[in-house]
């Protein structure tokens, strides 16, 4: 699987639309033009429209199939985006240039925004050169100290992104320093009782198995070399699931800045709909990958529903 594969998905099941907040910037442009031109998502821009069109200018965007609202103000040009999706009129959300306080503000709005009840959580899709799968990274962005509970609750806001990206039961690496249960180190105590609730029933949908290091659940060489061959994730997790934020954008940053020809795309889950919750540095490339994420998981939504 792959982000072109992901791609080719999405326009077999029809080009979705996505309301982006805060229009007025320039990478997110760029990913929406590229996202029309692919048969991806059409787009419903609201923010500054002089500050669109003069943007739009620049990159030879051609604003005529575009539906634009005109709100210069960014607060108020957040709550009407995310009214649209609310609404059902867009299948996607999407940050612009807004900063993520204000944008997650109109994502938590109780009048107009996506709270469906639950936790809500990050996802990160990797492609990366050499590794034959998408690994999907969580929480990297979002939930800063996940409890138990929490974790739990963040498992199954990501299975349902893995089989819409073609993993029907994905393996699930709660990630630690170390492979074993140590009482001493709470990350292995409760990676271990996420493994338990799993064989128990309580988790479905998808393999379990930790406490594993990273290498274990990366490498199939590593678990080799340890002789970890009686694992149920023996180097090939779909899922890597961080002890908090640190650890998870940590490897998140060092994967982007340092790996070379590597992809992603991130989302918000347990939101109503997809949410695009990208950086400002990201790429525009980074924020096409997205909006191609977010489509596939609305089609797998709409499908559920």
């Amino acid at each position: 699987m792959s982000f072109e594969s992901i791609i080719s998905k999405v326009r077999e099941c029809g080009k979705k639309t996505v309301a982006v907040s805060v229009a007025q910037d320039e990478a997110v442009l760029e990913a929406v033009k590229a996202a029309k031109e692919q048969g991806i998502a059409d787009a419903i821009l609201v923010g500054d429209e002089a500050k669109i069109r003069e943007i739009a200018a620049q990159i030879g965007m051609d604003l005529g199939g575009y539906e634009i609202i005109d709100e210069p103000d960014m607060i108020a040009a957040s709550l009407k985006a995310v009214k649209l999706a609310h609404d059902g009129v867009a299948d996607m959300y999407m940050k612009g240039i807004i900063d993520t306080k204000n944008f997650l503000k109109s994502v938590l709005d109780k009048e107009v925004g996506l709270r469906t009840g639950g936790v809500l959580s990050h996802v990160c899709v990797f492609e990366v050169p050499g590794i034959d799968r998408l690994l999907f990274l969580t929480d990297v962005a979002f939930m800063t100290y996940p409890t138990l509970e929490d974790k739990i609750h963040i498992i199954e806001n990501t299975v349902p992104v893995c089989k819409a990206c073609g993993v029907e039961n994905p393996k699930v690496a709660p990630l630690a320093a170390v492979e074993v249960e140590n009482p001493k180190m709470e990350t292995t105590v409760e990676a271990a009782e996420l493994t338990k609730k799993n064989l128990a029933g309580e988790i479905t949908g998808c393999i379990v198995d930790g406490p594993l290091s990273l290498d274990l659940a990366i490498d199939p060489e590593a678990a080799k070399h340890k002789n970890a061959l009686d694992r149920r994730i023996q180097g090939d997790a779909d899922v890597l699931l961080f002890p908090d934020i640190h650890a998870g954008n940590l490897v998140y940053k060092a994967m982007v800045h340092m790996i070379p020809g590597i992809k992603n795309g991130c989302i918000l889950t347990g939101t109503k709909v997809p949410v695009i919750l990208t950086s400002r540095s990201d790429t525009f490339e980074t924020k096409l990958h997205s909006i191609a994420l977010a489509a596939v998981v609305a089609e797998e939504m709409k499908k559920n529903t």
